[in-house]
């Protein structure tokens, strides 16, 4: 049974940071990220890992703030987030793919981070 399980979400002042953390089990994911839906918006896709190369992807309004990393060793994802804003407040969930499909099939609960002004 394939678990996702984040963490680390939380109240933070803007210009303030925060790391969420994934524990994932289960299965072998070809690439792993992060998602978020803020209050009226449509799921975006916020970053993402790949298992070839560790390549990553990024949304463009989070460039250069959030750092999505994986330690295969600990079956964790990590998304270290600095100089939030109020706009990055949404519920952030973990996702994932199968081992052969680039299709997110697999998802956390989602952590609430609520950056205030």
């Amino acid at each position: 049974q394939v678990q996702l399980a984040e963490s680390g979400g939380g109240v933070v002042q803007a210009g303030g940071s925060l790391r969420l953390s994934c524990a994932a089990s289960g299965a072998t994911f070809l690439n792993m990220g992060w998602f978020r839906r803020a209050p009226g918006k449509e799921r975006e896709l916020v970053a993402q890992i790949r298992t070839i190369r560790a390549s990553t992807d990024y949304t463009d309004s989070v460039k250069g703030r959030f750092t999505i990393s994986r330690d295969n060793a600990k079956n964790t994802l990590y998304l270290q987030m600095n100089s939030l804003k109020p706009e990055d407040t949404a519920v952030y969930y973990c996702a994932a793919t199968s081992g052969v499909s680039t299709v997110y099939i697999y998802w956390g609960q989602g952590t609430q981070v609520i950056v205030s002004s």
